[in-house]
């Protein structure tokens, strides 16, 4: 088994961490800030027979308060992205990081990252100092990436305004529920309906949304949500795209296929924040999901991701 492609991968650049210090706060299941370079990368995916990766920044971004920092920041993690696909060449692409908040670097960076830097998409954070997806000052950013007709690969963070277990780990619980919140948020702000050329790329089977899909329909009670999401909540969600990052066991995969469609699935590790056991555990993970799956798991996802991203053979 060879070729898989990766959307789920992280990267950390010296100097990114750097810059972070501290505020970089715990990571994984560990608190640890992983070791990693691109070379420890490529090793990783040579030994799990993945072909490619579609790289990111993790949580916690880039946004600390700043506007310079932060902008200084997205740059310098898009430009070595990029160098990164140039020094390994067929083995990486990018999810461009953007500095939100601001909306005017934001949209500055959208041109530079797809027309100089040639990124697959771009990488997004759930929310932004509790501010989610739907806030109305973000539509400029969406409206570009709905002309692109972009992908969008959003990666969970903690949200300010919720209070997570002292003793667990936030990765654990924290960030699947506020990826719930944010596709709740965007179902309610009408994101998803003015937006439907974009590709939204949701982690982790798709946080808690399978399991709760039924009872977030319940929400056409409200006249807005009514008004923003006119077919309902299945056909909308039918059109997301979930990886199997953390997921790849038949328990998650029999409910987020019951929401999405086949076609609509990715491989992702959440390497290096998850090891590399973790890696070699999704990718063997695939072999016993042929029933659910009506195909062969590593021929599926793979088919997806390099159409998806005209990544050709």
């Amino acid at each position: 088994m060879t070729g898989l492609i990766d959307v789920h991968h992280h990267i950390l650049p010296p100097d990114y961490v750097t810059a972070l210090g501290g505020r970089i706060g715990k990571q994984g299941l560990t608190g640890a800030v992983p070791t990693w370079d691109p070379d420890l990368s490529v090793a990783a995916m040579d030994r799990n027979g993945i072909a490619r990766a579609i790289t990111s920044i993790s949580s916690p971004g880039i946004w600390f308060g700043d506007r310079g920092e932060t902008k200084e920041l997205a740059r310098h993690c898009n430009e070595y992205a990029a160098g990164m696909a140039k020094t390994h060449p067929g083995r990486f692409g990018s999810f461009a990081v953007l500095p939100l908040p601001n909306v005017e670097d934001s949209l500055a960076e959208i041109d530079y990252a797809f027309d100089t830097l040639g990124a697959e998409g771009v990488g997004l954070l759930t929310n932004y100092d509790g501010r989610y997806p739907g806030d109305p000052e973000f539509a400029p950013v969406f409206e570009e990436l709905n002309r692109r007709k972009a992908a969008i690969f959003y990666h969970p963070t903690l949200s300010k305004d919720w209070d997570s277990l002292p003793d667990i780990p936030v990765p654990t619980l924290e960030f699947p529920f506020d990826t719930t919140r944010a596709v709740v948020n965007m179902l309610h702000e009408g994101v998803f309906q003015r937006h439907q050329d974009i590709r939204f790329i949701f982690v982790h089977a798709g946080g808690a949304i399978p399991f709760l899909a039924e009872r977030i329909n319940r929400l056409a009670v409200l006249p807005k949500f009514r008004e923003n999401v006119p077919e309902g909540v299945r056909p909308v969600l039918k059109r997301l795209y979930f990886d199997v990052a953390l997921s790849a066991n038949p328990l998650s995969m029999s409910t987020a296929t019951q929401v999405v469609d086949t076609r609509n699935l990715f491989f992702g590790s959440d390497f290096p924040h998850a090891g590399e056991a973790t890696m070699t555990a999704t990718v063997e993970g695939l072999a016993d999901l042929e029933n659910i799956f009506g195909a062969q798991a590593y021929a599926l996802l793979t088919a997806n991701a390099r159409d998806a991203f005209a990544l050709g053979t």
